[in-house]
Parts: structure tokens; sequence; C-alpha cells
């Protein structure tokens, strides 16, 4: 991409900031969510980028100031990546795997917008700890 105006390349920093701003910052307001994406070197050979960027770009369009999306490094579940972990305020974890950029309007949908976890992805995983 070639830029061709000093206009052009302060439109890009914005956006790009807007993007690092909810990676790392998320304001909290209500409920607090955590999307962990898990960025391992086999969760970005499976397309775990364009599902980051893809959970940034959707809580940026939906308004969701309550969503921090996080990357992570491995999430340990090389098998089915790329692997995502929904953290809400209050819930047990919920991991889901092979979650590739088609799939994240319906977590963003069901499970963030509608509290319902989308079971078809779910890794089924027990948090307790011993």
């Amino acid at each position: 991409m070639k830029v061709k105006s000093l206009e052009e390349l302060k439109k890009i920093r914005e956006e790009s900031i807007d993007k690092v701003g909810l990676r790392e910052h998320g304001e909290i307001k209500g409920d607090k969510v955590e999307i962990l994406v898990g960025m391992a070197t086999c969760g970005i050979s499976s397309g775990a980028r364009e599902t980051l960027n893809k959970f940034v770009e959707e809580v940026k369009n939906e308004k969701l100031d309550n969503v921090k999306v996080i990357p992570v490094g491995c999430i340990g579940y090389c098998h089915s990546e790329p692997t995502v972990q929904v953290n809400i305020s209050g819930k047990k974890p919920v991991l889901y795997g092979n979650v590739k950029e088609k799939k994240v309007h319906e977590i963003i949908e069901k499970h963030i917008k509608g509290g319902q976890p989308v079971e078809s992805l779910i890794l089924k995983v027990d948090f307790e700890r011993v």
C-alpha cells in the first residue's frame, strides 16, 4: 500500500492506535469481558492473527466498551488452533477451539452480547484447581 499524503498517513495512524488501544486498555464499564487469543507460533500459522484482528474490528464496530481483546502466548491446545478464551466477570472461562475469522461474529453476537456460549466451538476443559 502506497501512502499518497500526510492526511492519509495520519488516518492510518489513528486507526492503528484505536486497534492497539482496544488490545491493551479496553475501557471497563460495567461487566468486564476479556477475549484472549492464543498467538503462539502454532496459533499464528493456523490463522490466529486474522482472528485477533477480526475480534478487534468487531469490538470496535459494535462499540463494546467493556470488552478487552488480548493477544496471549500458548494456551496449550495446539490441536485446536486458533484458540480463544472468553472471560466474563463472575462466570467460568469458556475456551473455544478452531476459531477462524468467520466464527468471530457468532461468538460476539451469541456469547459476548447474548450471554450464551457457542456450544459447537467449545473445548471441554475443567478450570477447577485442586
